[in-house]
């Protein structure tokens, strides 16, 4: 089995820069009515795979490689645009974006999208998913992959979400990591801020810039023993 214990050099597994990502993700031209939930989600997704996440097209499928689950996935453009860009698919097939016979649908699937982890779209599935990914690997003694999820603020008025959170601290689920990206869209609230709910259920938790990749960066590193890790990464509200 490939190591994949050692962080990875950074760029190493990609063909473009950050930069292109707007180039990329212009290529999609296919009908999309969530263009706001994946412009949110671009600095975010580019440092997790530039930089933290422990997987390439060459160990997508290897047992200690991490997992990256798109809960927030009704707006996935940027998704498959930093797929594109790291090598998981030919930016080509980006053209076909929602079209007939296009394995790029509107919602990621896993069986069709090269590195996705998940089929996923209906808000509120993804974090306990992670959940239970994270306890699999646990039973298998995989102890060394790291598993994130990524949603949408707006997604946590779903129970869903909180059934897993009051799960996962108290079972000091460490392989555990929630990024949570806040444009202002949720209809609840909760006081002290996102970051207040997943602390008061054990968690460690951090709220940051979410355009600053320096500071995003710091957060996803952050030792955090014994706890899973919430990051709440803040954007321009949602227009």
């Amino acid at each position: 089995m490939t190591n994949m214990t050692a962080a990875p050099v950074r760029g190493l597994h990609r063909s473009h820069d950050f930069h292109d990502l707007g180039r990329l993700i212009s290529l999609m031209t296919g009908a999309e009515k969530h263009a706001p939930a994946a412009h949110s989600t671009t600095d975010a997704l580019w440092v997790l795979y530039d930089r933290v996440l422990r997987v390439t097209p060459a160990t997508a499928d290897d047992p200690g490689r991490d997992r990256f689950l798109l809960s927030k996935g009704h707006g996935p453009m940027a998704y498959y645009a930093v797929l594109a860009a790291h090598g998981f698919f030919d930016e080509e097939v980006l053209r076909g974006f929602g079209t007939y016979g296009s394995p790029l649908g509107h919602h990621p699937d896993r069986l069709l999208v090269p590195g996705a982890e998940i089929g996923s779209g209906s808000l509120g599935h993804g974090l306990p998913l992670a959940v239970g990914t994270v306890l699999g690997l646990r039973a298998q003694g995989l102890t060394d992959p790291r598993v994130w999820v990524l949603v949408g603020d707006a997604e946590l008025d779903e129970g869903s979400n909180h059934e897993a959170i009051a799960h996962a601290g108290p079972a000091g689920l460490e392989q555990l990591h929630t990024l949570v990206i806040d444009n202002a869209s949720a209809t609840h609230g909760w006081p002290g801020g996102i970051a207040s709910r997943f602390e008061a259920a054990g968690w460690s938790a951090t709220t940051v810039d979410g355009r600053d990749h320096e500071a995003l960066y710091a957060a996803f590193t952050a030792p955090h023993p014994g706890r899973p890790r919430a990051v709440v990464a803040r954007v321009e509200p949602k227009r």
